[in-house]
């Protein structure tokens, strides 16, 4: 099982300042002057078992770029294994070409998530820690720059991946939803 997601205009930024480190007293600070450098999407699969990911920089965000990460998918996988990809409600997996591709690979099923659920895919969370950790102090020069960025922090990752363990009960869980549906007026 893999939790399927993209991260859209991820942009390379370069300060035009140097990063100005940690001093006693004093945090790292930076400047919020940038250049921009481009744009890249990452789409990443995070497999549920072992907490390894499989990810791609790509430059857009479109149903061929989504079809290229499935054939990505696809070949970094074992070949004996049904995959079960859990999905938001992006418009892509939707697209005809790609119900398409799926249809002539049947080991492949795609799950949706419900729109007001997007919390359940755990990539999103995986995203935020890409982020906090590469990118939103970063600086980088070039896409191609950024790109090898993130490779190198998914090789780094898949050397030592987590599993995520829910920490919350089930019934806990269902009881927040619950209150929430109450609160906007929705039915059970």
């Amino acid at each position: 099982m893999l939790c399927v997601d993209e991260k859209s205009q991820i942009q390379a930024l370069d300060r035009t300042q140097p990063l100005l480190p940690l001093r006693p007293g004093m945090p790292a600070r930076q400047t919020y002057a940038y250049q921009r450098n481009g744009t890249t999407t990452l789409f990443a699969a995070l497999s549920m078992l072992d907490g390894q990911v499989i990810g791609d920089g790509m430059p857009r965000h479109r149903h061929q770029e989504f079809i290229r990460f499935l054939k990505r998918i696809d070949a970094d996988t074992p070949i004996h294994l049904d995959l079960h990809l859990i999905v938001d409600h992006y418009g892509t997996p939707k697209h005809p070409r790609v119900k398409s591709w799926l249809k002539r690979h049947p080991r492949f099923y795609l799950h949706c998530t419900p729109t007001s659920r997007a919390w359940l895919n755990r990539a999103e969370r995986w995203f935020r820690e890409i982020t906090q950790k590469r990118w939103r102090r970063g600086s980088f020069k070039n896409v191609a720059t950024l790109v090898a960025t993130i490779t190198e922090y998914i090789e780094n990752h898949n050397q030592h991946p987590q599993v995520f363990v829910w920490s919350a009960s089930v019934e806990r869980m269902m009881t927040k939803i619950s209150k929430c549906k109450e609160a906007l007026g929705t039915p059970h």
